[in-house]
């Protein structure tokens, strides 16, 4: 069984899967090409059915399937797949939306004018040929290929243990290399990748960096990243709309559409309202039109990196080598490509120069027979049979066999003097041609000055621009934020879940006192409870009521209007049934400089690392043990040493270091804050910032400000002091915050009405006494959150 599965591998590698290097085709390919050079089907010729040409390769060169043999015809034939087709089809051959092509009853095909130029000189004697499987015909081992194919159109394959995936490339920038190498054989692999900068896919789009290519060029392997050309053009009302005019290299368009959809529903790609496919004959055209607040940038990223809008194409540069798999660098590929030209035109030479030596012979006796055509006619006339004739013409003139034969079958007309002249002519082009090519044979740059003249040809022939576009600007493992501006916006949170991500200046500043302007449309058991301000390229950590943290990036929440609700939190997050967020922290970057601290409804306090949550799962992680009936109400992105206040909705306070608290792990339960008074919880948790003052808001909207100077430090654990008087037409406290002078504020109803002052329109107070009206509320209304803008 190991000796059968070896010669299974080995027929595999050799003559299934892998390209040979010098003509970059496998067996099957180059049978076709070559079945249809015999069948004379050139660029030129009228097309000819397909069937016809799989019966041709089956019955003559390749005993497989004729499944095999048409799907390998249909691929040259697909300008979507190969940079420079091999094949001209005539009739359906598929599409890039992945349409399979008619039967092969229907098509019709032919050579393409650049695949005559891998057949080019096959019959002089240029290529070894070797029986066909049943011993009836012969077939070229190799092509003689005038065109660097394997790096042009690239190859994919896989083999038993290994696999092959070329990239097409552009025949200027390959013929260049190559020229190159044959102008100077020691050049350095660089110089040769400065010429050959990345692949050019048939399909075009972007091609984002060169370091994968460079690898790949310099060791054979390396992943070039591929990205759909994206256009921007606007619609009436000042809306947008994105153009798909080109996609990465081998993505199925209709597939991609079908994706784009998917992810579209799941809202993983946001922002667009309609998704359709308007591609004809002029070209690619997938249309998504964008709603009116779309963040275009963010939108793409989206696609970018939820669908194959962008995708990778690793490359791995294997072929055979006389027979041998082996992994290959850019230089070894045109090198071994050079070697084999260098073979063919030198035995094309030695062909032609045989050719031209037996020719000249023969013309060589037809002038001594028309120097004596009367003595030649009459010897002739004399001889009783042609065998006669030509021993006495050999014997008399001094000929060789052929030249006797050959003036023996001249025709009278060569007799006249026009013929004659055009032999004399003959015969010196002949000694020219002969000159010529044992010069040439004798200096191999010669030989090499005749192959780069051809290559130059066949770059002026068929040579064309460019189509994937090298951005160099985009490094390969970017991040979307990179395409995100960073600005201030406002995040709010609804007590249902909604989340939605406004500008900072949505919110015009007003006095003191007014109503305040209708900040969203929210059910009617529905009210605000998150309001703060934070940049788009910060994560939130989103601390649940559980004990549980979750992970978002700003900019992947979607901007919404004003009056909109926002998107429900459990599309974004995992969070489950019962679940809400208590503490929503922003966080620039995950170092070891900061501590979350947080704090429970029953008082327990607990510091814990922050880079403990750096890698925190998509469905979030557990960071504290909580009793029965408690909860987490805040959380706090604290330094070494920060002064923390506990507020209770009694108006109680308690001010104490944060380095009292020593770190613990992720889900350690904490320590006591504070002792609390029966009836009363924590609701409130800020840190102190030197210069500011303690505003506490109660749920009838009532607030003041007050001097943290006010407040003494005590020890953690302590029963703390009075920070506000609460009363009955005040209402409990709901929230605190602290403010600067130049701060301002923002202040949220249940009934979703939204006020912005500046802070420094709240009179300061001593800590016992009560606050003032800061906000007007409807009967039924009162105060959930509030947040500071500074």
């Amino acid at each position: 069984m190991k000796e059968s599965y070896i010669d299974y591998a080995m027929s595999v590698i050799v003559s299934r899967a892998l390209p040979d290097v010098r003509d970059g085709l496998k067996p099957v390919h180059r049978r076709i090409l070559y079945a249809m050079h015999n069948a004379n089907l050139t660029h030129d010729k009228p097309f000819r059915k397909s069937a016809t040409i799989v019966g041709d390769v089956l019955g003559k060169y390749h005993p497989h399937g004729d499944a095999s043999v048409y799907d390998a015809l249909v691929r040259m034939a697909q300008d979507f797949n190969l940079r420079y087709p091999l094949v001209q089809g005539h009739g359906n051959f598929g599409s890039i939306d992945g349409d399979p092509p008619a039967a092969y009853r229907y098509t019709e095909a032919r050579m393409s004018a650049i695949a005559m130029e891998m057949l080019e000189d096959i019959d002089k004697d240029t290529v070894d040929f070797r029986e066909n499987f049943d011993n009836t015909l012969q077939e070229p081992v190799v092509l003689p290929s005038r065109i660097p194919n394997l790096i042009i159109d690239g190859s994919s394959g896989i083999a038993v243990g290994m696999a092959t995936n070329i990239p097409p490339h552009n025949l200027c920038e390959i013929i260049d290399a190559t020229v190159k190498i044959i102008d100077e054989p020691n050049v350095d692999d660089e110089e040769l990748i400065d010429i050959v900068k990345a692949p050019d896919f048939p399909t075009g789009a972007l091609i984002m960096g060169v370091e994968g290519a460079r690898s790949a060029y310099r060791t054979g392997k390396g992943i070039v990243i591929m990205r759909a050309r994206i256009e921007v053009e606007e619609r009436k009302g000042g809306r947008q709309t994105l153009i798909v005019k080109e996609i990465p290299y081998q993505v199925n368009k209709a597939r991609l559409i079908e994706q784009l959809a998917e992810q579209i529903r799941a809202k993983k790609i946001s922002h667009v309202s309609d998704l359709r496919d308007e591609s004809d004959r002029s070209g690619m055209r997938i249309v998504l039109d964008l709603t009116a607040n779309a963040n275009v940038q963010l939108v793409q990223n989206q696609l970018f990196k939820h669908s194959n809008m962008q995708c990778s194409f690793g490359i791995t540069l294997l072929a055979l080598v006389d027979g041998v798999p082996k992994t290959l660098t850019l230089a070894e590929i045109l090198k071994h490509y050079l070697a084999h030209r260098l073979d063919v035109v030198t035995r094309r030479c030695h062909y032609e120069l045989k050719k031209a030596r037996a020719r000249a012979h023969i013309v060589e006796g037809l002038r001594i027979a028309l120097d004596h055509i009367d003595e030649v006619i009459t010897l002739i006339r004399s001889s009783r049979e042609h065998k006669e004739a030509k021993e006495r013409l050999m014997e008399r003139f001094g000929l060789t066999d052929p030249q006797s034969q050959a003036i023996l079958e001249m025709r009278l007309q060569r007799l006249t003097g026009l013929e004659r002249n055009k032999l004399e002519e003959e015969y010196a082009n002949l000694l020219n041609t002969i000159a010529y090519l044992e010069d040439l044979l004798s200096d191999e740059q010669k030989i090499m000055g005749v192959i780069k003249d051809e290559l130059l040809f066949i770059k002026e022939k068929y040579g064309d621009a460019r189509r994937s576009e090298i951005v160099y600007a985009m490094p390969d493992n970017y991040e979307i934020e990179d395409l995100i501006p960073e600005e201030e916006v406002v995040i709010t949170i609804s007590h249902s879940g909604y989340i939605k991500r406004l500008p900072v200046d949505t919110y015009k500043s007003q006095h003191r006192g007014g109503r305040g302007i209708l900040g969203l449309t929210l059910k009617e058991e529905d009210f605000l409870e998150h309001v703060f301000v934070t940049s788009t390229h910060h994560f939130l950590l989103f601390i649940t009521n559980r004990g549980r943290i979750y992970r978002l990036k700003v900019y992947e929440i979607n901007e919404a209007s004003r009056q909109s609700k926002g998107t429900a939190l459990v599309n974004l997050l995992p969070i489950e049934q019962g679940e809400r967020v208590s503490s929503v922290v922003p966080v620039r970057e995950f170092t070891d400089q900061y501590s979350i601290f947080m704090a429970t409804k029953k008082a327990f306090v607990k510091k814990t690392n922050l880079i403990e949550y750096a890698h925190c799962r998509r469905n979030g992680v557990n960071i504290t043990k909580l009793e029965e009936g408690d909860e987490i109400i805040g959380a706090r992105l604290v330094e070494s040493s920060k002064e923390i206040f506990l507020i209770t909705e009694k108006g109680i306070c308690v001010r104490f270091d944060s380095n009292e608290v020593r770190v613990m792990g992720r889900i350690a339960r904490g320590v006591i804050g504070m002792r609390l008074h029966p009836n009363d919880n924590v609701v409130a948790m800020v840190d102190c910032v030197n210069g500011s003052n303690l505003l506490v808001v109660t749920t009838r909207g009532h607030g003041k400000q007050t001097d943290v100077s006010q407040y003494r430090r005590t020890k953690r654990g302590a029963r703390g002091i009075i920070t506000m008087n609460v009363t009955e037409k005040s209402g409990d406290i709901v929230a605190a915050r602290m403010i600067k002078p130049d701060d301002e504020m923002i202040i949220v109803t249940r009934e979703g009405n939204i006020i912005r002052f500046p802070g420094n329109q709240i009179p300061q107070g001593s800590r016992t006494r009560g606050g003032v009206m800061l906000i007007r509320l409807a009967p039924n209304d009162f105060v959930t959150s509030m947040a500071v803008l500074n």
